[in-house]
């Protein structure tokens, strides 16, 4: 703490990341990476964009990766006025809520959810208002509609860390009775099963949907993400970024970023697979008497009755398996969330899981 920090940060609780541990030969499960590395395609594509051009500043309007994404969405009639992109899907995030979402009006989320929005609440000046999930963990729209006036709405689907997605004919309810503020939908699970927004763009002004390469294209480590939205809502976050980094993607960033896109055949692969595991894992920790969400998403977040879940993942970190649990808020202390890992990762999980559990009194 120093006397030189403004008041601003005197005030933030900032948001904690995922462990990145420096320990060679641990089991990853704790941050929903990918688990399969990136196609050849980009990989290749950074590494022809690594000569001499490095020298020049990045395309500042990130014209290339705009098309990829367009025509990645084309038959949702999406085009590149449509979309923006930025350093990760949490830049990209962080001015939406500096564009679109500072009113006087309270915003909306759920009160279980990505725990980045109530910081960027924080160090923007947002009035947050949390809106309980249901008793199973679930969304409920009416509750949303029921709250009154407000500054804007955002919640993730399938929502994290529950995993469990809103249903595409519920979302447009909600759009339906919200027409007068924005409504942020951030799909960075989505293509593991949930139902995408990106079909609705065009047909509402006030939609704004959030994506990520970091998940379903394994690109964490090269930070990309993107928005769809129509062109008024673009050029709001357009406005903000060259107000505050005219530059955020760098030339590897975009070129990996586009090649990462327009690999159709490798993603969907990619997600089949990772799809797949995740039911083979759910059903190994339901043997093993967990109670485990419905997920759409790349991770599962379960809980064994009787068990403390803090215990449960310091004995699976003994064993070399990192898992993340949340200590807040106090309904979701029970459970864990679990990256789905390769057949491998989730062999040595199960594994794990046997020797920790026994070791474990019931309370």
């Amino acid at each position: 703490m120093s006397r030189f920090w403004s008041d601003i940060v005197h005030s933030l609780t900032p948001y904690v990341p995922g462990e990145q541990p420096k320990i060679d030969g641990l089991v990853k499960l704790n941050t929903n990476e990918c688990p399969f590395g990136p196609p050849d395609s980009v990989v290749q594509a950074i590494a022809a964009s690594s000569g001499d051009a490095l020298r020049l500043y990045p395309d500042p309007t990130g014209s290339a990766l705009k098309d990829a994404v367009a025509r990645f969405h084309a038959a949702q009639g999406i085009t590149p006025t449509h979309v923006f992109v930025g350093n990760g899907s949490d830049e990209v995030l962080a001015h939406i809520f500096m564009a679109l979402l500072r009113h006087p009006a309270p915003l909306l989320a759920p009160d279980i959810s990505y725990s980045f929005y109530p910081v960027y609440a924080k160090l923007y000046g947002i009035t947050l208002r949390e809106i309980p999930l249901a008793e199973d963990f679930s969304i409920r729209v009416d509750d949303f509609l029921a709250a009154g006036p407000n500054g804007g709405i955002i919640f993730p689907n399938p929502n994290a860390p529950t995993g469990m997605a809103l249903p595409l004919a519920e979302l447009c309810r909600l759009l339906d009775g919200n027409p007068d503020s924005v409504v942020v939908v951030d799909e960075a699970y989505v293509d593991f099963g949930a139902e995408s927004a990106d079909q609705l763009v065009t047909q509402y002004p006030q939609l704004l949907v959030v994506r990520t390469l970091s998940k379903s294209r394994a690109l964490a480590g090269l930070r990309v993400g993107y928005a769809l939205g129509q062109p008024e809502l673009i050029e709001a976050l357009t406005r903000v970024k060259d107000s505050f980094n005219s530059y955020p993607l760098d030339r590897l960033a975009l070129a990996g970023g586009v090649a990462a896109m327009d690999d159709v055949a490798w993603f969907q692969d990619a997600c089949a697979r990772i799809v797949a595991t995740r039911s083979r894992m759910t059903a190994g920790l339901q043997a093993r008497g967990a109670q485990v969400l419905p997920s759409a998403a790349n991770f599962v977040f379960a809980t064994f009755p009787g068990r403390d879940a803090e215990a449960i993942a310091a004995g699976l970190r003994g064993q070399r398996v990192l898992v993340r649990h949340f200590r807040k808020p106090a309904r979701i202390a029970p459970f864990l969330r679990i990256s789905v890992g390769t057949e491998a990762q989730t062999d040595t999980l199960l594994a794990a899981l046997d020797q920790v559990l026994p070791t474990l009194g019931r309370r």
